[in-house]
This record gives C-alpha cells, structure tokens and sequence, in this order.
C-alpha cells in the first residue's frame, strides 16, 4: 500500500488532568504508564508536562500542546478530574479531542491510589454538552494503561478524518446531469464541517484543459499511464488528451485550494464531456483518487466528501460505485451458493464505468464507455467515448458508506462492512460482486427508506467501527447499518 497524499499527520498528545482533592502525582503517574503502553504499540505521543487541575494550568497546557504540534489532543482523568478546566481544555485546544479515564488498578491499593475517574467521566461528558465541545468517547472510557493504548490508537484515524474535513476543499464543475437529482447537494452542512465548496461550471474547465494544451509536461504523464496500464494499454492513442486533462485538475487544485490544505473533486462527466473534451475521464479519476485526491463523478459533491473520509480512516485509496446491479442466479447458483455464507440478496454488483484505481483491480485495460456509446457513438469505432479503466474488482474485505446531507439538508450516513468475493462478474466497467450480511434488509430499509443515492463509497478493508465514530463525531443522528435478522427495522413489517 502507498503511502497516501493529501490528508493530515496526525500529532498525538495527551495531558493528565486532576481534581485537587486527589492527588495530581496519581492522574500523573498513570497518564505515564498510558505513555509507556502507547509506546510499546509504535504509537508516538507527546505528554503535556502540565497535569490540568485549574484554569491557569489549563492556559499553559494548551500553550505547551500547541508549541508540540499536537493537532490531536487525549484529555487523559487519571482521577476524577477537574471538570471545568477539561473541558475548556478541549474547547480552547480547538482541535479533534478525545476523553478517556483511569481504572483502578488493584485492590489492594484503594486508599490513597483511587481515584474515581470513572465517576469523573461522568461530568466530563455532561460538561462537555453544556459547552458544545464535541469529544470522541470510546465505547467504554474507563481502562488500564494497555487498553487506553489500543483506544489512542483507534482514536487516530477519526481525528484524521475529522481534522481532515476541517481543512478540505470540496472543488465541483457543472451542474448534476438531468435524472441524476439522486446525487443532490445541500452545501450548508459542508460549511458545518469546516469545510469549503467551491462551485464552477464545465467552461471553466473546459478553458482551462484547453489552456493546457502543448503543456510540456504531458509526455512524462503519458510515460507515467503507459507504465501503469501494462498490458492493459489497449487504446495509447487517447493517452496524451487524458494526461492534458490530468494535469488540468492538478492545477487547478494547487492553484483554487485557497486557505485548506487538502482537496477532493465532485465533476460532471457527461453528457456534453465526450463531445468536447473528446474523452471520457473515468481514468484519470481513477489515478487521482489512487494517490489521494478523490475525483466523484456526476458532480456527486458528498459521495466526493465520503470518499475522502475512507480514505482518511483507512489511510487507502478508496473508489465511489454505483449499487449497480443484483447476481444472475446461475452465476449464484454456480459461484457462491455452498461456497460462502451468503444468501442470494446478500450479494449485489458494484459498478462504475472505470474510476477504481488500478492497484484494487484484479487486471485492468484501457477501454471504452458502453453505456455512453450507445448514444454517441453507436454505429463507428470507439473514438470520444474511449477512457474507462475497466476490471473486475480485487478479492477484498470492504466497508460500503456514505455521508449524505437530505434535500431538506439533514445530515444522515450508513455503514456496512462486507466483502468482494473472488467471483467473475462476466461483464463490464470496474465492477466487483459485493457481499453483505442482510444486504437485502438494509437495501430496502436503509438505502430506500432513507432516500440514499445510488452511490457508495468503498473502502477496501473493515473500517465500521471508526467510521461509525466519525460520523457520530461530525454530530450525524441517524446512522445506518445492516442490522441483524433478529434486530428489527422501524419500518420493516414483522409479519414478513
């Protein structure tokens, strides 16, 4: 796996807080144990050197904090804790943080070594409401020093995505096509996020590739795609207008990022694309999301935004795919059934025409858009339409979701973990057969009930638990999931 660009290194940092009526060398001493633990997991971790027990130790802790780097924050109760210093620890840091407490370590040490942190938590969290600080509590706060390692670590790739938000620019071009209003784009919770939208239409792009044209840079983009595409380079002829086009979205990317840092595109891709671009991009939407700057197609502004957040959580390049199509029930019949543990509307198509990134495709060509030549180019050789990286998608444990905001700008998202199974789909596009517990349970009951679009995003690895966080983090309340046979949707009959 390559390292990824385009999103935040995360600067770990914990500061002990404690009440004064116990002893601040306890809260201290277990912060330091925590420290060790961390450690051990090849988890770096700067230790604030103030242990919080008022308001002025508050001010210099977050000062020391920031001198560090620290751009993710553990608020460790080493003993009850302060609750009005913490918690404005929290606020004033400003950055993703997380609140976790001490269990007692032995009975034999009840005195004096108690310290009640996890009472403590209890008005931590309540005062964290009172102040509208957002904190990452994991599922159950209070641990001895190696199980707060392992929580840290769990902590580390909801505060990339969360802080990764902070400094994105969302950058869109052109309007949604018709019959594409599935994919709508409520912009105000963007906002919420920390992020910015910046909205243009298809002539700026289309001058600014066209501005590109003889750019000198081309011929190594080109070197670049012939030596990715292997044997799969079945069309080199349309490889030097996709690279002009590759270099287009680079630009303007470090040119229009503005005062964020990172960057993810949402752009229209038809229908007029083909006919005056004279390519489709699906390719060069797959290399850009393969190093770190996710490209959505269908000006899919959120499915951008979600693509952005795998890719934070999973540290991984991450794809956007239509819930396409069901299995054909010989090819179930034949290729699933009695080899896994999936019912039939278990499994279903991913698709899209060929923005997955070469590394998560069994093998991979250089091919032309069907779907799109049957209205532009029926009757003649591929020529405008050519630009898919078509394969089917590599055998992989996947976490399906989606970040949306509704038509009446809620913000709602849904997780399922699942798999690709090593089956042949025997057609075309980047496509894979999905498999997901109660799939068709959570089709009906999630992805209709609440008026999902056809997109999801994929990360190619079980990520559930910490995408479930992020979103609970970014304040969504209402968060989908397959939900067990026995476990009841609100809206599903029982008599079925």
């Amino acid at each position: 796996m390559n390292k990824m660009m385009n999103m935040p290194e995360i600067k770990l940092g914990i500061a002990a807080v404690s009440r004064s009526c116990f002893p601040a060398s306890l809260s201290d001493n277990r912060c330091r144990l925590v420290c060790q633990e961390c450690e051990k997991k090849g988890i770096e971790i700067f230790r604030c050197p103030t242990v919080v027990e008022s308001e002025a130790d508050m001010m210099k802790a977050v000062s020391e904090i920031k001198e560090a780097g620290v751009n993710a924050l553990v608020v460790y109760l080493g003993n009850f804790g302060p609750e009005t210093a913490e918690t404005l620890l929290a606020k004033n840091f400003g950055l993703p943080v997380m609140f976790i407490a001490a269990a007692e370590e032995s009975g034999d040490d009840l005195i004096d070594g108690r310290g009640d942190a996890f009472c403590g938590m209890l008005n931590a969290s309540y005062n964290l409401g009172l102040r509208g600080v957002k904190a990452y509590i994991p599922e159950y706060p209070v641990a001895t020093p190696d199980k707060a390692a392992e929580m840290i670590g769990d902590f580390i790739p909801v505060a990339r995505a969360v802080l990764g938000l902070s400094k994105l620019k969302v950058i869109s071009f052109g309007p949604r096509p018709q019959d594409f209003l599935a994919c709508n784009a409520p912009i105000a919770r963007i906002y919420d996020l920390g992020a910015e939208i910046e909205e243009n239409s298809e002539l700026d792009l289309f001058a600014a590739f066209n501005a590109h044209a003889g750019d000198s840079r081309i011929e190594g983009v080109v070197a670049d795609m012939v030596s990715e595409l292997g044997t799969g380079n079945k069309m080199p002829g349309i490889l030097p207008k996709l690279a002009q086009y590759e270099l287009t979205l680079l630009d303007w990317a470090e040119e229009h990022k503005g005062e964020k840092e990172y960057v993810v595109f949402a752009n229209k891709c038809w229908p007029s694309f083909q006919t005056q671009f004279g390519f489709v991009p699906c390719y060069v939407n797959s290399r850009l999301t393969g190093r770190g700057i996710p490209v959505s197609c269908e000006v899919d502004i959120w499915g951008a935004i979600s693509e952005f957040i795998g890719q934070c959580v999973s540290d991984d390049c991450v794809t956007l795919l239509d819930i396409n199509n069901t299995v054909p029930a010989d090819i179930y019949n034949n290729d699933i059934k009695d080899k896994f543990s999936y019912s039939h509307t278990d499994t279903f198509m991913g698709f899209h025409c060929g923005n997955t990134a070469s590394g998560k495709l069994s093998a991979c060509e250089m091919k032309f858009q069907r779907i799109m030549r049957r209205d532009l180019e029926p009757d003649r050789e591929p020529d405008i339409t050519r630009g898919t990286l078509e394969g089917d998608i590599a055998p992989s444990d996947i976490t399906f979701f989606r970040l949306q905001s509704t038509a009446d700008a809620e913000l709602t998202a849904y997780v399922a973990q699942g798999e690709v199974l090593p089956v042949a789909t025997r057609s075309f596009g980047a496509i894979g057969i999905f498999a997901i517990k109660e799939m068709g349970r959570f089709y009906r009951h999630v992805l209709i009930e609440g008026r999902y679009p056809h997109h999801g995003a994929v990360v190619f690895a079980h990520k559930g638990k910490a995408l479930f966080d992020v979103f609970r983090y970014l304040g969504v309340k209402k968060i989908g999931f397959n939900q067990p046979a026995s476990m009841l949707y609100p809206t599903e009959n029982p008599f079925d």
